[in-house]
């Protein structure tokens, strides 16, 4: 068999095992927090654990969903795997992120660990999508629409570098791939949007922790 196809297979699996982690529930364990599972939505990421744990030790596993995404595509880069293998990885990190195998298949929405990725495959476009993904929950005080809408502008922004030449095609495998794991792990959201019973942001629980 050949050896970059056996490498490729790898970093591939590397990267869903790394997206996988979760860093909400490891955290509260550690910690002594609160486990992001018990309150909200269930889920284990960013958003949830600041309204298990509050403020430090939310965005701390915020920080943590990041670099689960950005380690195993910065790993592909610099293991020579080329740009296609890059793209898959990092929707693997997202897809962990979204599905972790030591959480039965459950798990967060994948936004910070896709943001990780993006950092590596293309850091302009997380400058870019940022103000929007802020600006979206700063107007609708909706966490899940700034997470809907910025992931889809990374999509669009990720499409316009590659036209622009920054980036080659492939690179919208992960572009369009994230962002539809993104949509579907928030299709409860959606739901809660469309009927107007979502929570808004002002509204989270609060852990003085």
């Amino acid at each position: 068999m050949d050896p970059r196809l056996i490498q490729g297979a790898v970093l591939v699996l590397a990267g869903y095992l790394s997206g996988s982690l979760p860093m909400g529930v490891l955290v509260a364990r550690l910690t002594g927090g609160r486990d992001p599972r018990s309150v909200g939505s269930g889920r284990t990421g960013g958003t949830n654990a600041l309204r298990a744990m509050g403020k430090a030790r939310g965005l701390l596993v915020g920080l943590l969903d990041i670099a689960k995404g950005a380690v195993p595509v910065l790993a592909a880069d610099l293991a020579g795997a080329d740009d296609l293998v890059g793209a898959l990885v990092g929707v693997a990190t997202v897809l962990g992120a979204a599905r972790s195998l030591f959480l039965r298949f459950h798990g967060g929405r994948g936004v910070a660990t896709g943001i990780g990725a993006m950092l590596v495959i293309q850091p302009i476009v997380v400058l870019l999508s940022a103000p929007i993904f802020f600006g979206v929950i700063w107007l609708s005080r909706y966490v899940s629409l700034g997470s809907l809408v910025g992931s889809a502008a990374a999509a669009v922004l990720l499409a316009l570098m590659v036209v622009l030449g920054a980036n080659p095609p492939v690179a919208m495998v992960y572009g369009v791939g994230a962002a539809i794991l993104i949509w579907v792990a928030h299709a409860d959201n959606i739901d809660r949007l469309i009927h107007g019973r979502e929570r808004r942001f002002d509204s989270f629980d609060r852990d003085p922790a």
